[in-house]
């Protein structure tokens, strides 16, 4: 929740966005509570993932505005939102395929001494010591995701649920303190699902961190979510709890007749 007195972890207001005549988003509003697990739904085409551009920096808006805690973040860059705290995973994870499940995550850590160019002939020490604790930690973030077992494999070799996970983690070694996750649910089997769903649900309680999360598995939304928020043909149609979401005359019409179990 947000905390007492202070702003929303992130906060949408007015945002437009138009690709020549097709307008994607409309005057899209919303709020993501500081300490929250926040779901956006909708059909597809509603304009969930072009927001998500948006709010991560990779798409300029052509109105509205974008604030992370309180502070205009509108049309900054990626990596200055990064800095920031605020990290995206993907739909399809974007992984760095031929390196190690541990490399993959090292790689994501920021200001390493390494990446100077005179760094590697200076202070080959200092580049030492901070790898041995990048390993270190990222060795316990993989533990905390339960992929261990999986820290030297290449990450080519994993499933699709896994590569989610890898890209969850990467965002974890960025020190992100808000997340937008693109869809964990898309493609991944039951089991490992179930397993996502307690990892995001104890990294919220035990480490504060905030969520929005783009899904289409609206009993994955129901458990995980204190609110919804619903967009369809770019503009935000319902917000609530999920029961309240589900009840609304405009969500299932926006879902074509799907019939909702409300209980």
């Amino acid at each position: 929740m947000t905390a007492q007195g202070g702003p929303p972890a992130l906060s949408v207001s007015g945002v437009t966005k138009r690709f020549g005549g097709f307008v994607a988003l409309d005057c899209v509003s919303l709020e993501v509570a500081e300490g929250s697990i926040t779901g956006l739904i909708g059909p597809n085409g509603a304009g969930k993932s072009t927001l998500f551009a948006i709010i991560a920096g990779f798409l300029p808006p052509d109105g509205g505005t974008i604030r992370l805690r309180g502070e205009d973040v509108t049309a900054e860059s990626p990596w200055r939102l990064h800095a920031r705290g605020l990290a995206r995973t993907f739909q399809i994870p974007r992984l760095f395929s031929r390196m190690t499940v541990l490399e993959n995550l090292m790689v994501a850590a920021p200001n390493q001494s390494g990446e100077q160019l005179p760094a590697p002939w200076l202070a080959r020490r200092q580049i030492q010591r901070e790898e041995e604790a990048l390993r270190a930690r990222a060795l316990h973030v993989l533990e905390r995701l339960n992929l261990a077992r999986h820290a030297e494999a290449p990450a080519s070799a994993l499933s699709g649920g896994q590569k989610k996970l890898v890209e969850l983690g990467r965002a974890l070694m960025s020190e992100a303190s808000v997340i937008l996750l693109d869809e964990p649910a898309a493609g991944v089997n039951r089991t490992l699902l179930r397993e996502i769903a307690e990892i995001i649900a104890a990294l919220n309680r035990e480490e504060g961190i905030t969520f929005l999360v783009i899904e289409h598995d609206l009993d994955l939304v129901a458990d995980l979510c204190t609110r919804v928020w619903c967009l369809a043909e770019g503009r935000v149609i319902a917000g609530g709890t999920m029961s309240e979401v589900r009840a609304d005359p405009q969500v299932a019409e926006a879902y074509l007749g799907m019939t909702f179990d409300l209980n």
